[in-house]
Formats: C-alpha cells, sequence, structure tokens
C-alpha cells in the first residue's frame, strides 16, 4: 500500500444512533416475515415499539443535552449532535410508518381471518358490545379516573412520562360565548389496556382498546359541559439519570431521589393521533413546550407495546411457535452434587437451549453446604422473584461470609435493585455498590469450599445476567470451573470490587476498565503481524454492538493487511464493510429470532494456536473504558470445539441472518438451492439430541437370590 490511509477517517464510520434505527428495522423485518406465526409477528412490533421507546428516552434525550449546553464535538462518523438528531428523525417517522402499515394493513386483517378481531374505534361496535363497553366503563373504569381541567387557577397538570392520555377540548353547556375549555385525564395504567368484549361472530375473540371505551364515555367525566372533541396522545420524557458520583455522600439515597425525576424530564416526543383537532394540539404543543418536529403523528392505536398482551392469548397456539424447554446440560445430574460435577472438568453451560437451573443451584447448593465457606457475586439485572437472591439471603443466615456486589446504575433496574440491595443487607449480606464511576457490567460467582485437600474455590462466569427469567429468551453461555488460576483471579476482582487495589497481574482473566481494551488491540494485532508475515490469520467475533473507534480502525488495519474478520453483530455496528482497501475482508451478520442474541465470543486464530475468549463486554467505549467487565478465555479443547461450534453455525445461518451491505443496507441471504440453516432452531435440536437417554434403573435391576453361605 503506498499511501498512508488514515483508518480513523469518518467516512468509513457509521453513527452509532442511525445504526440502533437500522436494528429495530431488522427486527420490524420479522414483523413483515410472512413464513412466520402470526402472533410471533404481533409480538416483533411491540418489541419494535418498546426498543424505540428506550432508544427516545435514553440516546436521543443525551443528544437534546449536548445541544442544549452548545456541545459542538463530532462522533466517529463525523456528525454534530444537531445533525443527529435531524437524521435521527427523518429514519424514525420513515421507521414508525412501515410500523404502522404493517400493524394496519397487514396484522389487522391476518388477525380479523383468524377470528381476532380488534375494535379499531369505538363506532364500530354493535348494540351488545356497546352495552358492555358502557357497563365496563362505569363499573371499572370510572373509578379509577381522575379528570383534569387546565384554567386560570388549575394550571396544566404533570403528565408522566410514557403515559397514554386522553385530551378534550370542552365547551360548557349554556355558555353564550362559546369558550373553550382544555382537559386532560390519563389512560389508568392499572387497568388492562385491551379488553375482551362479546364478539359478533362465533368462535371468534373481539377487543377494544381501553382507550376508546373512555373516549366514548368521556362525556359522563364532564356533566356540565359539550365535549367537543377528544383525542389520545402520549409523551416521551428524558429518563437519563445524571448522578454526581464523587459528591454523592450515599449512592443508594441519590439513585432513588433522581429516579423520582424520571417521571418528569424534558417531553422529548409528543404522539398524537394523526386526525387529532388543531387547536388540541396547539394547547398541548405549548403547555408541553414541545418543537414542531418532536410532534409525531400517528396512523393507528398509541403505543403499540399492547400487542404483547394480545399475542399471550390463549387458545391461539397455532398461531405460536411451539414453546421450547431449556435441555438440562448434559454433565450435570439435576439434584446430584454440582462441586463433584465441576471438579470432573470444566462446563459449557449454552442458554436458552440449555436450562439456567444448574446456576441456581450453584447459589442454592453452596448455601446450604456445611463445606462452603464463602459466597461472592456481581448482580446487574436480577428477575423479580429471583430464587439467586433468596438462596443468598439463606446463605448468609447460615452463617457464611456472603459478599454481593448489586450494580444500581443498571439503567431502568435501578428500583427493583434497590429493592434486593436492601434486602440482601437485612439478612446479613455484605452489599457492594460497584464502584464510583463505573458501572459493574461482570457476570461472575465464586464459591470457596474447604475440602479434605484443602480450600478449594469454583467459579462461574457468564456472558449475560443472573437472572432466570431472561436466561429463557437470551442467548447466553457460560462456564463452571474449578481451576487454580482462574480461582485466584475470582478472589482478586471481588478484593478489587470491595476497595482492595487491583492485582500487579492476573493468570487468566482480563478485566476492563484497566486491561480489556488493550488486550483486544494486542490480539488484532498479532493476526494482523501473521497476515503480514504470509501466514493464515482470522478473527471472528460476536457481540451485541460494535461502536469503538480504536477497535474498528485496528480491524481495518487488519483487514488491509489480509486478515479474514467474520463478525456477528446483533445491533448496532458503526463498521461499513466492503471499503476498497479497508475493509474488504470483513464481513458482519445480525441474527434476529425468537431468542435475543446475547452472547460474546472472541475467537482468533493465532497461527494455529487457536484462542478463544468469551466475556460480558461488548466492543463499545462504555464496556471497555467504563464499566468492569471480565474476559475469560475457554482453554478445555472440547469445550474450545463446543464454541468454535456455536460461533460457526450462527456464521453459516441463512435464514434468520441479515447481512450488512457495503451501502449500509442489511440484506436477506437468497436461500434458493442453498439447504437452510437457522442456527437457533439447530441449537434447540442438538441440545435435545445431547441429553443422554437414561434408564429407568429400577426397572432394569433383576432379583438374584443371595446363594447360600456354604
Amino acid at each position: 500500500m503506498d499511501e498512508e490511509r488514515d483508518f480513523q477517517n469518518p467516512e468509513y464510520y457509521e453513527n452509532r444512533e442511525l445504526s440502533w434505527l437500522k436494528f429495530d428495522q431488522r427486527v420490524l423485518n420479522e414483523a413483515r416475515d410472512k413464513n412466520i406465526p402470526l402472533l410471533e409477528r404481533v409480538k416483533f412490533v411491540s418489541i419494535t415499539s418498546s426498543n424505540l421507546d428506550e432508544f427516545f428516552m435514553v440516546r436521543v434525550a443525551s443528544l437534546k443535552d449536548m445541544v442544549h449546553a452548545g456541545y459542538k464535538k463530532k462522533d466517529i462518523a463525523g456528525m454534530t449532535a444537531k445533525e443527529q438528531l435531524e437524521a435521527i428523525n427523518k429514519d424514525t417517522r420513515a421507521l414508525v410508518e412501515t410500523q404502522y402499515s404493517t400493524y394496519n394493513r397487514s396484522l389487522v386483517p391476518l388477525l380479523h381471518n383468524h377470528g381476532i378481531e380488534i375494535i379499531s374505534a369505538y363506532e364500530e361496535l354493535n348494540e351488545e358490545q356497546a352495552d358492555y363497553v358502557d357497563r365496563y366503563f362505569e363499573e371499572t373504569v370510572y373509578p379509577v379516573l381522575t379528570p383534569m381541567a387546565v384554567d386560570a387557577s388549575r394550571p396544566f397538570p404533570l403528565i408522566r412520562n410514557k403515559s397514554l392520555n386522553i385530551a378534550a377540548l370542552l365547551m360548557k353547556k349554556g355558555d353564550k360565548k362559546e369558550e373553550l375549555e382544555f382537559a386532560t385525564v390519563q389512560v389508568p395504567s392499572v387497568l388492562p389496556r385491551i379488553v375482551r368484549i362479546p364478539s359478533s361472530e362465533e368462535g371468534s375473540q373481539t377487543f377494544i382498546l381501553l382507550e376508546q371505551i373512555m373516549e366514548r364515555n368521556i362525556h359522563r367525566l364532564f356533566l356540565n359541559y359539550h365535549v367537543v372533541c377528544a383525542y389520545p396522545y402520549r409523551i416521551m420524557r428524558n429518563a437519563d439519570l445524571t448522578i454526581d458520583e464523587d459528591e454523592a455522600e450515599d449512592l443508594l439515597q441519590e439513585i432513588q431521589k433522581q429516579l423520582k425525576k424520571r417521571q418528569w424530564g424534558e417531553v422529548i416526543r409528543l404522539e398524537v393521533e394523526e386526525k387529532i383537532d388543531k387547536r388540541l394540539l396547539g394547547i398541548l404543543k405549548e403547555d408541553l413546550h414541545i418543537a414542531q418536529e418532536d410532534i409525531f403523528k400517528i396512523n393507528g392505536p398509541l403505543d403499540l407495546t399492547f400487542l404483547m398482551k394480545l399475542y399471550g392469548i390463549e387458545g391461539k397456539d397455532e398461531l405460536r411457535y411451539a414453546s421450547y424447554k431449556p435441555q438440562r446440560v448434559p454433565q450435570i445430574v439435576p439434584g446430584e452434587d454440582i462441586f463433584e460435577a465441576i471438579r470432573k472438568g470444566d462446563i459449557l453451560l449454552h442458554h436458552p437451549y440449555q436450562t439456567f437451573d444448574p446456576v441456581v443451584d450453584f447459589i442454592r447448593q453452596a448455601s446450604a453446604d456445611p463445606d462452603v465457606l464463602a459466597i461472592k457475586q456481581t448482580l446487574y439485572r436480577v428477575s423479580g422473584n429471583s430464587p439467586i437472591i433468596a438462596s443468598l439471603a439463606q446463605a448468609a443466615e447460615n452463617g457464611k461470609q456472603v459478599s454481593v456486589l448489586v450494580e444500581l446504575k443498571a439503567r431502568f433496574d435501578e428500583e427493583n435493585n434497590i429493592v434486593w440491595a436492601k434486602k440482601l443487607e437485612k439478612a446479613g449480606c455484605h452489599v457492594i455498590y460497584g464502584l464510583v464511576g463505573l458501572k459493574t457490567h461482570s457476570k461472575i460467582a465464586l464459591v470457596v469450599r474447604r475440602e479434605e485437600d484443602g480450600i478449594r474455590r469454583y467459579v462461574h462466569l457468564g456472558t449475560g445476567n443472573y437472572n432466570d427469567s431472561t436466561a429463557k429468551l437470551y442467548t447466553d453461555l457460560g462456564i463452571f470451573t474449578c481451576s487454580e488460576a482462574i480461582g485466584e483471579d475470582a478472589t482478586a476482582v471481588f478484593n478489587m470490587l470491595s476497595g482492595y487495589s487491583e492485582p500487579a497481574s492476573w493468570n487468566k482473566l482480563v478485566v476492563a476498565p484497566i486491561w480489556l481494551r488493550k488486550r483486544f488491540l494486542k490480539l488484532i494485532k498479532r493476526e494482523m503481524k501473521h497476515a503480514q508475515a504470509g501466514r493464515e490469520a482470522f478473527i471472528k467475533a460476536k457481540m451485541n454492538s460494535l461502536c469503538d473507534r480504536d477497535i474498528i480502525a485496528a480491524l481495518y488495519e487488519a483487514s488491509a493487511a489480509g486478515v479474514k474478520i467474520d463478525l456477528v453483530v446483533r445491533g448496532i455496528c458503526c463498521l461499513k464493510v466492503g471499503i476498497p482497501g479497508v475493509s474488504e475482508n470483513i464481513t458482519v451478520r445480525s441474527i434476529v429470532g425468537n431468542f435475543l442474541e446475547h452472547s460474546r465470543i472472541f475467537w482468533f486464530h493465532n497461527d494455529g494456536q487457536e484462542e478463544i475468549y468469551m466475556g460480558s463486554a461488548d466492543w463499545m467505549p462504555r464496556n471497555l473504558d467504563r464499566r468492569v467487565e471480565i474476559m475469560f478465555p475457554v482453554e478445555n479443547e472440547t469445550l474450545m470445539d463446543q464454541v468454535r461450534h456455536v460461533l460457526s453455525t450462527q456464521l453459516a445461518d441463512n435464514t434468520k441472518a441479515h447481512i450488512l451491505q457495503p451501502d449500509g443496507k442489511y440484506d436477506k441471504i437468497d436461500k434458493r438451492g442453498k439447504k437452510l440453516v437457522n442456527s437457533q432452531q439447530q441449537f434447540c435440536e442438538e441440545a435435545k439430541k445431547a441429553i443422554p437417554k437414561t434408564v429407568n434403573v429400577y426397572q432394569e435391576r433383576v432379583f438374584i437370590p443371595a446363594e447360600p453361605v456354604e
């Protein structure tokens, strides 16, 4: 190469927010795929909606903060915050339009054909249905409502983040001046949003949305007024918490205080029904202090997350995938001593194809085992009724040393985590609230056990949270080991987290924020050197997001030197493929399937001495610089083969994979004439086949009479 290329040239990078919107579009594409069962398609529309809400509350909100603060610095793609907001606005409108045309034109008619009716306007109700709806309003809805008028003595009320509301223009009965007054009422979130009502056709199920029931009966809330018009609206607020940890005396209290503010942050998006009265919209716009470009006129029901409830309706199993039951891990017999199983050799866990039960059992058995002296664990997002939390509390009550790092700053799980932290403290656990300025995102559990030959440490390391609920939906990998080197490192991790200094060196683990970035860059550079020396060189990796400039620049440099790079990136990808002389040797695919891809795998050829790592970190600045993350090696040859198989199967997926094109678009693979590979389906089938066929021991026993003693 004659010219010295600048691998950090902004033209070589995609903006992270626009890349995320492409991911949400890929999720929406699943809702448009005719090969997928109907209710699964409905579910994907709901997922795109909740994704978009979070994106606005956090990402769009922080860009707006930057604009307000006059922040002019450009991102890796060379865009200012203002330019990003303009581009996001344009792409979001296109996404929302596709979302509603999919819902209105495809899904609603198809649901109708399958006996599921959604009444879109109360005017469509027949007499019997109208009576039912009015009675439901009277008995169930009316007692819960709080209509709020706005006038000189009553200012515009505070509207809660993400709440659905109905705005109305009213005119006092007998008022000669015909003055319009404004009122608003919240659609109560304590009641089901979607209400089943009698059907006009035999065998079908009919539903109406709560706001339609309220609109039909809104005159009952304002008896002395004529209701001129009433329309639903919904707002999204800035929900990004700003916590000055250095100043905070008590992080727990500071976060509790900030959580209250989340309800009342700046309004960053207003959704209204397409046909809303102009005068009504004018009042909302003025009182919510919202700019025209942040108003979205919606052709259909606001907030499609209600479709998740529809997905779960009874009696329509043929419209969903058959539910998959996670299989047992072949090396672990349920109910048997888990420590004995781990002593026989390292064990790989692949969720949700294999059950998460061994991880729960690991902590449960440790809590009751008289030989266990200590349990240490990091918790980031935990399920609502977590068996792991219960076991940790039990262990402390049983007199064991229990140290738990509860990450209070796990976004949108803060309240949940505060509850757990207090519960664990009450039980006698030593609770640590992470490190100042960093989120602890690593997934590690350590059990210290007294055995005949001395103290032995058992470790679980994973790519996903200790959450038994999401473990049924997210694809993750984990390892059980009692390797001495990893055990020592695990102890050092917990000492570091509880305030003791970090170790001078590590045996096996690589920990962010200090060592991980350097290690990744070194591993990429090593492949590059092999390629430059004319040897085979490749990198195969899987992650949720790729947006770190240094890592991408290093991948470009390696690709230019001839390293073959194959990436599976579920969500954000700021790397561009097919740039001549820069990224011609790089492929990127995104798999969007029935389970959410969540595992992280990094596989380096290393001139035949292959190295494989897994971990909790993506290739993002936040994971490498602002979080405590752990990457761990897979060294057992059998386990290495299993992990290679996982990644190779995903790279061969031609059913659920979208391939990133040089123009930045993601296309599905042309399947004609190819053997179909659906990696998620394949892993389900393989997990079933891997279970050893058990024989009922009792039936197999043959009774042999004892020989008479001679």
